[in-house]
């Protein structure tokens, strides 16, 4: 397969740039283009490249049924549809630029015509091989001189993930974090030796993983998931390969509860579920993408705190 790297930047070239007064304000940019007639990839990066700042490029598929303007977020209108209002990743971004200026912070928006990546992949016998192409490509059409990936992805969006697993014999040594948002329905034993050798092969790697108990959670009186077919139970399971495997502390907050490995590399946020009520978008709302990029750095938890009020407010264009 021809490497997608001269269409995308041909594309890039092309891109008009829509920019907002906010969108200056807050010195970035968004560019969007296709690729493969059904995907849409969306990015938001500084307006002004510092090549020589250490450069983070994450990915974040994109969750079941939300487009990329709904992910972005934006201040809502009466009438504005409640999408707009459970993610808002584009002002959780700028926040994150704005405590950590001394890098540059690349974010991909993930979408597919399915909103939904586990569709998408039903219909593409080659995906795992086409989601490869994908980030290999777009990450080397950034031009930096240190660069890395994270992968994040909240719901469906872990499948876009598991499927970039699936297909590299090894994890690359420039995917330095991966990020499950509510969204490892897709793990399964077969991704553990791979994440494992990761896991070890740099101290730099990280893994964070958000779950909330979907195994009681009830919508109009019936399970929203099976018992063992949510992320509780498939966080769980990774945690139990895992701790064969690393040592770990626990902690609780008054609504979470934290389990970390000895070096805080590997960290996981449980969220009980005392009312079977349903908790799957508050876990991004409630600083959840800030904190996946920020947990076990100096900038854990500074001037936010995940799963309490929203510290990217005044982001929101």
């Amino acid at each position: 397969m021809k490497s997608l790297l001269p269409c995308i930047l041909h594309f890039l070239n092309l891109c008009v740039c829509i920019l907002s007064p906010d969108i200056l304000a807050a010195q970035s940019t968004i560019d969007s283009f296709r690729i493969y007639n059904d995907i849409k990839i969306t990015i938001d990066k500084p307006e002004a490249l510092n090549k020589k700042k250490k450069t983070i490029i994450i990915f974040y598929a994109l969750p079941n049924g939300n487009t990329t303007a709904q992910t972005m977020g934006k201040k809502m209108q009466e009438g504005d549809d409640w999408h707009f209002d459970i993610q808002h990743i584009r002002a959780q971004t700028n926040f994150i630029r704005n405590q950590d200026s001394g890098k540059n912070y690349i974010v991909y928006y993930l979408e597919n015509t399915f909103k939904s990546w586990p569709l998408w992949k039903q219909k593409h016998k080659d995906s795992i091989f086409l989601i490869t192409k994908i980030v290999d490509s777009l990450f080397q059409s950034i031009h930096a001189k240190h660069k890395v990936i994270y992968l994040n992805g909240h719901s469906g969006g872990g499948s876009f993930i598991f499927g970039y697993l699936a297909n590299v014999q090894k994890i690359p040594q420039y995917i330095r974090r991966i990020s499950f948002l509510d969204s490892d329905y897709g793990y399964d034993s077969s991704y553990y030796p791979k994440i494992l050798k990761w896991l070890k092969y740099s101290r730099h790697n990280a893994l964070n993983v958000f779950a909330y108990n979907d195994s009681i959670a009830l919508y109009n009186g019936k399970p929203v998931v099976s018992a063992t077919g949510g992320t509780w139970h498939r966080s769980h399971l990774l945690l139990k390969h895992l701790q064969n495997d690393f040592k770990f502390h626990y902690s609780k907050s008054d609504s979470i509860e934290m389990v970390k490995s000895k070096d805080i590399r590997i960290q996981f946020f449980f969220k009980p579920n005392l009312n079977q009520g349903i908790y799957h978008t508050q876990q991004v709302e409630l600083n959840g993408f800030i904190h996946a990029i920020f947990c076990g750095t100096r900038f854990n938890s500074k001037n936010y705190k995940y799963y309490f009020n929203r510290a990217y407010t005044k982001f929101i264009e």
